[in-house]
């Protein structure tokens, strides 16, 4: 996986979480893509930001391709990324981290939407950890429901 980028992208609101998690991330040997934003623009606006994110995943053909996202909330933005064929975007905003699991075990997603503006950066650092660790399950009626949702018009 580590041979993988990892795609960053953040709007204002996430944008401080987004340099702290790029360096944690570098200190554990993760590569990084980073779409931006590449300064703190107080009235910037997310959706350019996450389609940037969602176009690069949307177009990995290895299905190893993993982004991490962040916003305010998480939500607008995994909006947004979840327009885009064959992206899964799911939302994390604290609690516990089973979420985290299923959301990688079963429905395979790959990317994970960050809430900045509800989690500290420890937090965050564990749950994308626990994120990226999790494999997906495989499982008959897991893929099913993939190939369903990724069949939607």
């Amino acid at each position: 996986m580590k041979t993988h980028p990892i795609i960053l992208a953040a709007d204002h609101a996430g944008y401080k979480l987004k340099e702290e998690i790029k360096v944690f991330l570098q200190a554990k040997g993760f590569k990084i893509d980073d779409m931006g934003a590449h300064a703190f623009v107080e009235d910037d606006d997310y959706p350019y930001f996450m389609t940037q994110a969602a176009l690069r995943i949307a177009q990995d053909s290895s299905g190893f391709a993993r982004a991490i996202i962040f916003g305010k909330s998480g939500q607008g933005e995994a909006m947004v990324a979840n327009r885009f064929p064959g992206v899964r975007a799911a939302v994390y905003y604290g609690g516990p981290h089973d979420i985290l699991k299923l959301s990688r075990e079963h429905n395979n997603a790959n990317i994970l939407s960050i809430g900045a503006g509800f989690v500290s950066e420890t937090e965050a650092q564990e749950a994308i950890i626990q994120w990226l660790e999790t494999p997906f399950s495989h499982e008959e009626k897991h893929q099913r429901r993939i190939i369903e949702i990724d069949s939607i018009e």
